[in-house]
């Protein structure tokens, strides 16, 4: 298979024009489908340390972390649930968020407070990842209120900041929300004849399923309205 990447698209005729790294295409409906990226923390050796300590999705490498101290950062509902299903497998997880009060719902909020092998550093943010020959083994994590540091020994980081959508080059050419997503509640969107797939439109739920699906109804959509 080959991949072109999509720079931009205009309206051309019966359809569209679409602009890549190699060519100039023409199609008559498109489907933009430019998923989403992890947010990073942007501390030096980050990337590096990606797969080798530096982790952000709990349940793909959770569980080859069992028995080994781990560190989570964020204050959402997924840093409160990444903390829950890491701490049935790990001694210690330390929960580190920058404010002073998580943001996730108060049940997770509630049952992260009563596990007792969940340590949870607030108002704190890790500054710096410590490693050896190419491995993560430990974090800089700072206190914002004292401005104390403290060197915390943890096996592997679990990064739940949030997400990035991919759509700013198409930020002219559909309607955007204030996250960045494509405004979008049933694969439409504010342009006829193209439509948006998977987690980079507006959506309650964002897994592949529901991806999957998406794309199914921009097609039968095309297929409807031509």
């Amino acid at each position: 298979l080959e991949y072109e990447s999509v720079t931009g698209f205009r309206t051309h005729g019966n359809g569209f024009q679409v602009t890549t790294d190699c060519a100039l295409r023409e199609c008559r409906a498109l489907v933009l489908a430019t998923g989403v990226q992890h947010r990073t923390l942007g501390l030096p050796g980050e990337e590096a340390l990606v797969g080798q300590g530096v982790s952000y999705c709990a349940v793909c490498d959770g569980p080859f972390c069992k028995g080994k101290p781990v560190a989570v950062v964020g204050g959402g509902d997924t840093a409160l649930q990444d903390a829950l299903f890491l701490a049935q497998l790990c001694p210690q997880v330390t929960l580190i968020h920058r404010r002073d009060q998580f943001r996730g719902a108060r049940r997770l909020v509630d049952q992260v407070l009563a596990c007792p092998n969940i340590q949870c550093l607030m108002d704190s943010t890790v500054e710096a990842l410590d490693q050896a020959d190419g491995q993560l083994t430990g974090i800089q994590v700072k206190n914002k209120v004292t401005g104390e540091i403290t060197a915390l020994a943890v096996d592997n980081l679990f990064v739940a900041v949030g997400q990035q959508p991919q759509n700013e080059r198409f930020a002219d050419l559909v309607e955007l929300d204030e996250a960045g997503y494509i405004r979008s509640s049933d694969c439409r969107t504010s342009r006829p004849g193209v439509y948006a797939a998977g987690d980079c439109r507006t959506k309650g739920v964002r897994q592949l399923t529901t991806a999957v699906g998406d794309g199914t109804i921009a097609a039968l959509l095309f297929l409807e309205e031509t």
